[in-house]
């Protein structure tokens, strides 16, 4: 794998939009980390008392980051003021636990090796963005194979604010030396979508991800995607 040919004078079109980079998301965009988030968190639960939870459960509270998941989690079993009292034991307790099982029940999605190797073949710079922390990204990613992609990876702890805020996005092209306008957003969420509307980059979004249980489809992007490897792709000249 490479992280990409160096950038061509004209852009490349992706799906359609011009674009000179992409920044791509991680959970439910490249790999399917779902198994790694209720095994971690079903490790966690027992040590307060409280049973486990569904896969289902998890899957719609997955996409704004670790304590956000953690803090839905409890709320499951738990009122708000009982959580919050739990929560920053919880939260010490889910890290631990998600550092053993980081990648141990995730997989890469089909086409998605493939799909980064076409963007970077076509010259784009590739980023990666998600509200995972940055360590543990940076391990799944390498665990994987797909970390040598990338040049730049930002988790949630990158920056005081996370998706879907758009300052990870511009800062993240502020690293790359690449303007907002010519950056792809490559995702699975609403909150991709925000946060590249918030900050003027184009989006597309994967129909297989986590999107909170709603339909992705509901969500406005320039192009939606059953496999990575399938967007468009075109030389402008």
């Amino acid at each position: 794998m490479t992280a990409g040919a160096p950038w061509l004078d004209a852009p490349v079109r992706v799906a359609g939009v011009a674009v000179r980079a992409a920044i791509v998301d991680l959970d439910g965009t490249m790999v399917d980390t779902l198994g790694d988030f209720h095994a971690t968190l079903n490790r966690m639960l027992p040590e307060f008392g409280l049973p486990a939870v569904s896969r289902e459960q998890v899957e719609v509270r997955i996409g704004k980051g670790s304590e956000y998941l953690v803090a839905q989690t409890l709320r499951i079993h738990l009122d708000d003021a009982r959580a919050d009292a739990v929560y920053p034991q919880a939260i010490e307790s889910y890290q631990r636990h998600y550092a053993d099982v980081n990648g141990n029940h995730a997989n890469v999605f089909p086409g998605v090796a493939e799909g980064l190797q076409r963007l970077a073949d076509a010259g784009l710079a590739l980023a990666c963005i998600t509200n995972k922390p940055t360590a543990y990204a940076r391990e799944l990613l390498r665990l994987k194979g797909l970390l040598g992609f990338f040049r730049v990876v930002n988790g949630g702890d990158a920056f005081p604010r996370k998706k879907p805020d758009p300052m990870p996005l511009l800062e993240t092209c502020r690293q790359i030396d690449m303007q907002p306008a010519h950056t792809l957003m490559v995702g699975d969420s609403q909150n991709d979508a925000l946060a590249a509307r918030g900050a003027g980059c184009a989006v597309v979004l994967a129909t297989y991800g986590y999107n909170h249980g709603e339909p992705i489809r509901a969500t406005p992007a320039a192009a939606y995607f059953d496999r990575l490897d399938q967007l468009e792709l075109e030389r402008d000249v």
